[in-house]
Order: C-alpha cells, then structure tokens, then sequence
C-alpha cells in the first residue's frame, strides 16, 4: 500500500520506476541458422567437456520414459503406449535443467560439482522455475486427455486386448485413420505451444531473477521475432527426440544433454544481457 501511496504522491518517481522495469525486461535478437550450428556446436563441447553430468541427466529422463512405458503395459494400457511417448518430450526442457545449469557453470569458470549443480537444481524448483515445470506437465495431461477423447469420439468405447489389436484397427480401418490424422495434427499444436512457450523459459528463470510469466513472454517474443529460424529448430528438436525414443528411450542418453547444452547457449544468443541501471 506504501508503494502505491509512493507512487501517487510522486509522479517523477513513480515514471523512473516504471523505465527502470522496462529496462529490465529481457529484449529479443534476431538470430539465424549459422547461431543455431554455433550453439549446436557448443552443446557438443559442453557435453563432452562434462559427459558424466549430460549421462546423469539424460538417463533420469530416459528411465522414466521406460518407467512410463511399463506403467501402460501393466495397467492393460498398453496402446497408450505411443501417445504417452510422444507426450514425454513435452517434458524434456524442465529435465534439461541440470544441463543448462553445467553450461551456466562453464560458461562463467565455476566449478563442476555435483553438490553445486544438483543443488542450484533443487533450490530453483522451488521457486518460478516449479511453476514452469508445472505448465509443462499441465501442457502433457491437456495430451493425454485430448487423446483418450480422441479415442473415444473416433473408435467409441472398444478396450483393446492387445497392442496389435490397436495397431491393427487404427492402421486399417477409417475411423482408425481418422484418429491418426486428428491425433497427429492436435500433437503438433500442442508441441508448437509448448516449444514456443518453453524454449527460453528455463534458461532464463536459470539465468536471472524474473518471474515465470515473464520467462514465458519472452520465449514467446523469441519465437515471433524469429520465426523460421525457430520452428527449424523445433524441427531439429523434434527428430533428434523421436529418434532417440524409438530407440527404446536409450537414446536420451545423449540426445537430451546435448541438447540441453544447446538450448543453452541458443539463449544466450537469443536474449540479450540485463540492463545495468
């Protein structure tokens, strides 16, 4: 209440205040496919430099796509098999958080320690960065709810024995293919939001004291501002993730970290530095 007694009361200060949030607001650049190799590049190097963090990282996140995946088959669930793998990776970016903190590390000549890392981990998901993962998930359940409603408006309320029985119906008959092309089209809107609300938001609540909001607002802006740059990487993304969980999620051994590495210094070329007052 003092603050907006303040504010009215002085009007002068009240506008300094104001252009000094506006200078802190993080501000957008125009990248292009050669930042993307660059940061790509560094990715790599970071990984290699430190493979025994990217391997940790990485093997959580592939372990609980295996854990999922067990979990479908055991409640009889088994041809949500699919659906709830494409639907992982929608997680990817909060698991990548150790990543982005072993780049921050590196970056600025800190030490590599697991009690560190892990540490600035879990002290930051208590904070904004826990509302983040949490609209990722929420982003994930919005999937599978929207799948199992897809099931129902297109194949009705048929329980399938088997996997096969699954594949079969789905691949062969009309209503099947139906729900193929709707699935697949509703993922990828899906996918789309969620990249662009995520793919500096991490980074950056890593990075700087700003609320989630404003992390998603200027993940936003970094996706309008460059486009084509973006949904090619979101392409990149995409492949190296499908390919890494077709391979029985092992591949998240290193796909995940690499480009967890990547997404971080993407954001730093991204986002420009805060503004000194």
């Amino acid at each position: 209440m003092s603050d907006v007694n303040t504010a009215s009361g002085d009007p002068g200060r009240s506008a300094e205040a104001a252009a000094a949030h506006l200078r802190r607001q993080p501000k957008v650049r125009s990248i292009d496919g050669h930042d993307i190799a660059e940061a790509f590049a560094a990715g790599l190097a970071d990984f290699r430099a430190a493979p025994q963090f990217g391997l940790f990282f990485g093997g959580v996140y592939a372990l609980g796509g295996l854990f999922l995946v067990w979990l479908t088959f055991w409640t009889g669930l088994g041809y949500l098999t699919y659906p709830f793998a494409a639907g992982f990776a929608l997680i990817g970016p909060f698991v990548a958080v150790g990543c982005y903190e072993v780049s921050r590390r590196r970056e600025s000549g800190l030490p590599l320690v697991w009690r560190e890392v892990l540490g600035v981990v879990f002290h930051q998901s208590r904070r904004e960065l826990g509302w983040m993962a949490f609209v990722t998930l929420f982003i994930f359940i919005v999937w599978m709810y929207q799948v199992r409603m897809l099931l129902v408006l297109c194949l009705g309320f048929k329980n399938f024995v088997t996997v096969n029985e699954f594949v079969q119906v789905v691949t062969t008959t009309p209503e099947g293919l139906l729900f193929l092309a709707l699935g697949h089209v509703d993922g990828a809107i899906l996918a789309l939001v969620s990249f662009t609300l995520t793919v500096v938001s991490f980074p950056i609540l890593l990075d700087r004291d700003v609320d989630f909001i404003t992390a998603m607002i200027t993940s936003v802006k970094s996706v309008i501002t460059n486009p084509k740059t973006m949904i090619a990487w979101a392409a990149i993304v995409t492949a190296l993730m499908l390919l890494a969980i077709v391979a029985g999620f092992l591949g998240l051994f290193v796909v995940l970290p690499v480009l967890g590495h990547t997404t971080w210094h993407l954001y730093r070329r991204l986002v420009e530095p805060p503004a000194t007052d």
